[in-house]
């Protein structure tokens, strides 16, 4: 009966940050099906784990979880891709799938300025390390505190505020060339399609 009390407790803490979770490992590991695999992997060991949770932003503790469940993928991903070039086998690419998003309110060239959009901002976001795209996503789409972001990323806060203050310094330097970042500090990304959590409710 107790089990059963402790697993009502974690749906009912963890189960309302389910799209922050996805949307965090979608961004890290920039496959939509890969991203559901690491989620649902990160579901598993905050269940196994949960004993472990003392209280406080149940968010910030499932998105520390999704974040190592991420990283521990993309060194996976990266170790076959090794193996992958050395049999000078061509990797897989991980760009293509999640930028086709229908928008079905809208004409097709409507639609295909929208697909490139969409595009030139996934490259940008690629072209950031990791550590930075992580800090814009989790403040700019999930609107986490720095203390927040901190605790996830397992860093001080200060490295928080300087990697974010260089991720937005290098998106805005291909602003001036693309005119990618959005002038009124929108959350940045696709956000048709999913709903996600807003940290600010």
């Amino acid at each position: 009966m107790k089990s059963e009390g402790r697993h009502g407790d974690f749906e009912q803490v963890m189960l309302p940050h389910l799209d922050a979770a996805y949307n965090l490992a979608r961004w890290l590991v920039r496959d939509p099906s890969i991203a559901e695999d690491v989620v649902q992997d990160a579901y598993e060991r905050a269940c196994r784990y949960f004993g472990a949770f003392r209280g406080g932003s149940g968010r910030a503790w499932l998105l520390q979880i999704v974040r190592n469940a991420a990283y521990s993928t993309l060194k996976a991903q990266r170790r076959r891709m090794e193996v992958s070039l050395s049999s000078e086998m061509r990797p897989a690419d991980e760009d293509g799938a999640e930028t086709d998003i229908p928008d079905s309110s809208s004409g097709p060239e409507a639609a295909l300025a929208r697909r490139q959009d969409l595009e030139a901002l996934d490259d940008a976001l690629n072209a950031l390390p990791v550590a930075w795209r992580e800090c814009l996503i989790l403040r700019e789409v999930e609107a986490l505190s720095y203390k927040e972001m901190a605790r996830v990323m397992d860093v001080p806060i200060g490295t928080v505020m300087s990697r974010l203050s260089r991720a937005r310094q290098a998106l805005q330097r291909r602003e001036d060339r693309q005119g990618l970042v959005p002038k009124n500090r929108k959350p940045i990304g696709p956000t048709e399609g999913r709903e996600f959590t807003d940290a600010r409710r």
